[in-house]
């Protein structure tokens, strides 16, 4: 697999976004399921493994301390803090809360770092910027752990251009986590720039448009936990309007000869060296897939019709709901 620059560690073009195994669309496969698609993915040369302490609430960070402990010298190690689950009732029922005070942070570290069965983690971000603590307060805490070598780098996630400038500011940061993918272009407003004026990294979560660039998802069936049943882009009046876009789209990737998925990451790895697309998936055949991305090369007409089909104008629909967007700092089209 090509490999990039993410920070002062060389990583694979394509890493592995962990939330799938454990979180967010529908049932979770089972730990050993979980351990074999972990397994497979560092044996087919993906060597970035992106977390965090949200994903099933710890769940994914055990999977991963579990399955790859053993093997820690062979990968570069992402996790995220700022926002985790929390017993706020005290009844045992853990909540999503966004906390970024110090103290929140190091305590939040100290656990993943257990679960996780690592003396460091490569790359800490902060989740979620809590607006009610100064950024500068929040990204001091992580230079704290820096110094303390429980973490190695800094990154920031779902944050604006202005964000990030002021969090650069207290210590250099490393990656910037954001959705990109042909149906979300917001980190072209602002963010992507900053990111190359500051050599930030770019890490793309969702690079298959949750889902929607591999083929054709029935709405409808989705699992009642599935996120995306919140996100107005799969309302059923925007999804049917954004349906439209797949039949055109998937004429292209048979032209190209490749599959939908792999032709959207082999679209975001065009984009420029200093983007690194994390897929989920918690199915071997898919984590296959979305790995022979790496050797799908498309020509400027190809990706000059693809920028034209699917785009701003095209897709309907916001990407998150209102309560959603409160939570994140990115700039919006």
């Amino acid at each position: 697999m090509q490999q990039r620059q993410l920070g002062p560690f060389k990583v694979s073009a394509l890493g592995l976004g962990c939330m799938n195994i454990c979180h967010a669309y529908g049932a979770p496969v089972t730990p050993d399921d979980a351990e074999r698609l972990l397994q497979s993915a560092l044996d087919q040369g993906v060597t970035h493994f992106d977390t965090a302490a949200l994903y099933g609430f710890g769940e994914s960070e055990t999977l991963i301390g579990k399955a790859l402990s053993k093997r820690r010298s062979e990968f570069t190690l992402a996790s995220k803090c700022g926002m985790q689950g929390v017993d706020l009732a005290g009844d045992g029922k853990l909540v999503r809360v966004i906390d970024g005070r110090p103290r929140t942070l190091r305590a939040t570290c100290e656990a993943a770092l257990k679960r996780l069965k690592t003396d460091v983690i490569d790359l800490y971000y902060l989740h979620r910027w809590d607006k009610q603590v100064p950024i500068e307060d929040s990204v001091g805490a992580l230079s704290d752990l820096v110094r303390a070598g429980k973490i190695q780098t800094i990154g920031l996630s779902e944050v604006s251009a202005t964000t990030l400038r002021r969090a650069h500011a207290v210590h250099p940061i490393t990656a910037l986590q954001t959705e990109y993918s042909l149906w979300t272009r917001n980190p072209e407003i602002a963010v992507l720039k900053a990111c190359r004026e500051l050599g930030v990294a770019l890490v793309a979560f969702s690079p298959v448009a949750r889902g929607f660039l591999c083929g054709e998802i029935d709405v409808g069936a989705m699992d009642a936990k599935d996120i995306r049943r919140t996100m107005p882009r799969f309302a059923p009046d925007n999804y049917a309007a954004n349906l439209k876009l797949l039949a055109p789209y998937q004429a292209i990737a048979r032209e190209v000869a490749c599959t939908p998925a792999q032709l959207a990451i082999a679209w975001l790895l065009h984009q420029g060296p200093d983007i690194l697309p994390i897929p989920g998936t918690a199915n071997l055949a898919h984590l296959r897939e979305n790995n022979g991305a790496d050797a799908v090369a498309l020509g400027a007409d190809v990706l000059a019709r693809l920028d034209a089909l699917i785009n701003t104008g095209t897709v309907r629909g916001d990407r998150y709901n209102e309560q959603a967007n409160r939570e994140v700092d990115t700039e919006r089209l």
